[in-house]
């Protein structure tokens, strides 16, 4: 019996075409450093990080070149530049700059033994937290600026004030990053501590310290950034020295130049202070990638 077989249809409706994709955006390729390769990519990153201040001081002085920004209301760069090499020229400011970080050290030294000690007995024990947590966020909800009356009255007009009120902004930053990074820590982390036969005090130096590393990192930024405004409001408790007495002189003569330059110490000194921290937690934290941007 011959079983014939029929040929395959293969009429057009039964060839399947393939669907025709349109052509998409050109894709840019991307450097392994995360920058995408144009004309801006040789460019080095610090001149494309001083294009926005440089354009904003180009502007200021325009302005009161032409004289939309009167002098009386704010003095122009060369004026400010001018005011401030007057007085690093005859040794004011450096004598101000020096008094008020031996301030900030002090403060912060204190608010960082404080902040810390309280987060550790506070989010290594629940017994610390119950007699410790509770005090430190009703505490921290008060205004510190507030407490600058009876610091007055408790310590004087001195010195101690001023470094009481750094050291309570630093304090407070510090302990709730340090306490929400200790009580961040993953708990399989210490489960496998565990497994390996750590101890109490051996999971707290292997596993939960260095874990809460990054928060404690975040909350000292942020209590340096605290401690440079502590610092000002301290200064203005009868001060005979310091960025602040400058400031306050400069006030009484409505010099806007000598404020300006005053300020720019202030920012300048605060964004070594950041760099500082930065650079510290490239050291610290080397064993954790971080995503840097594309």
């Amino acid at each position: 019996m011959t079983v014939s077989h029929a040929p395959p249809d293969i009429s057009p409706l039964s060839v399947q075409k393939e669907p025709v994709v349109p052509p998409g955006p050109e894709l840019v390729p991307v450097e392994p450093g995360g920058t995408s390769r144009g004309w801006l990519s040789g460019v080095p990153r610090w001149a494309r990080r001083a294009v926005g201040p440089l354009t904003l001081l180009v502007l200021w002085q325009v302005l009161s070149a032409t004289g939309a920004l009167p002098a009386d209301v704010l003095a122009s760069p060369g004026t400010i530049a001018r005011a401030g090499g007057e007085l690093v020229a005859d040794g004011t400011l450096p004598d101000a700059m020096l008094t008020s970080l031996q301030r900030v050290a002090v403060g912060l030294v204190l608010g960082v033994l404080v902040g810390v000690t309280l987060a550790l007995l506070s989010g290594l024990s629940r017994l610390g937290e119950d007699l410790v947590d509770a005090s430190v966020q009703m505490l921290r909800t008060v205004p510190w600026v507030g407490l600058i009356p009876l610091f007055i009255i408790w310590l004087g007009i001195g010195e101690a004030p001023k470094v009481a009120l750094i050291a309570l902004g630093v304090a407070f930053h510090l302990y709730l990053n340090v306490y929400a990074g200790i009580r961040g820590v993953d708990a399989q982390l210490v489960e496998a501590g565990e497994a390996l036969g750590l101890g109490r005090w051996g999971l707290v130096r292997h596993v939960v310290l260095p874990g809460a590393l990054p928060g404690a990192m975040t909350g000292l930024r942020y209590s340096l950034a605290t401690a440079w405004l502590a610092l000002v409001f301290g200064e203005s408790i009868n001060a005979d020295a310091g960025i602040g007495f400058l400031m306050n002189q400069a006030r009484e003569f409505f010099r806007t130049d000598v404020i300006v330059v005053c300020l720019v110490v202030y920012a300048f000194l605060g964004l070594i202070a950041d760099a500082l921290v930065r650079l510290l937690e490239r050291l610290l934290l080397q064993w954790r990638p971080t995503f840097t941007g594309q």
